[in-house]
């Protein structure tokens, strides 16, 4: 064994300090040139404002009274929220009396935090000086709304897509069934809780799969496969 000491172990390089990161230079906000044409400029949303001064609010509310809610407006677009018990009358007046004879669009809306938790919206359009309005009804999926085929009777299709995706029925709809999917489909596809990978839907793909009314089952995942059909006899 030899006396001689062992070599001594060279002490470990120190990690090099990490350099500091050089911080972004805060962008000052210039005042934007007056002079720069339009179609250069940022565009700056208009704000909400307050309905109550617009005479049409005015005149609604001596015609159907507490049906007005609220009234607000935004880039020169009234909204109201009506009442729900109150809107085939409120569409009534708002067709005979202030020319909104033109039912542009009928929809919906889910806000599931919100009680009620949906919306169902109407935008109306006047000819006459290209005035266009929405009215909005809240409700929840117990209490349907009145229909207002009875107004336009373009609303029932609408109406119809209203049920079929959000699940808010209409009363006094003349054929209120689904239009889009089958009856029997598991669930409402425009619902915020609705699977965005959506549910298997094979019993319109392969109904002889499948007994009659069957819906697809929703939370069974994606990468369904049909079973093999029956073998006919040799």
């Amino acid at each position: 064994m030899s006396d001689e000491p062992a070599p001594e172990k060279p002490a470990p390089e120190k990690p090099a300090a990490e350099k500091p990161v050089p911080e972004k230079p805060v962008k000052k906000h210039e005042p934007e040139d007056p002079n720069k044409p339009l179609w250069e400029k940022d565009p700056v949303a208009p704000a909400w404002l307050d309905g109550a001064d617009d005479p049409l609010t005015a005149a609604l509310k001596e015609e159907v009274g507490d049906a007005i809610e609220a009234a607000r407006s935004f880039a020169g677009d009234l909204t109201f929220l009506v009442r729900r018990d109150a809107i085939a009358r409120t569409c009534a007046v708002l067709k005979e009396k202030h020319g909104f004879t033109y039912l542009v669009d009928l929809c919906g809306a889910d806000y599931p935090k919100r009680e009620p938790r949906f919306d169902v919206v109407y935008q109306l359009h006047r000819f006459s000086d290209q005035r266009r309005i929405r009215l909005r009804v809240m409700t929840d999926e117990a209490t349907p709304v009145p229909t207002v085929c009875g107004v336009w009777r373009a609303a029932n299709w609408p109406e119809r897509e209203v049920w079929d995706m959000f699940g808010v029925r209409f009363e006094g709809h003349p054929d209120m069934t689904r239009i889009l999917l089958w009856e029997g489909f598991n669930g409402f596809p425009l619902r915020k809780d609705f699977p965005v990978e959506g549910i298997d839907t094979g019993s319109a793909i392969y109904p002889e799969f499948y007994r009659e009314g069957a819906g697809p089952v929703a939370g069974s995942g994606t990468g369904w496969k049909p079973p093999k059909p029956p073998q006919e006899p040799s």
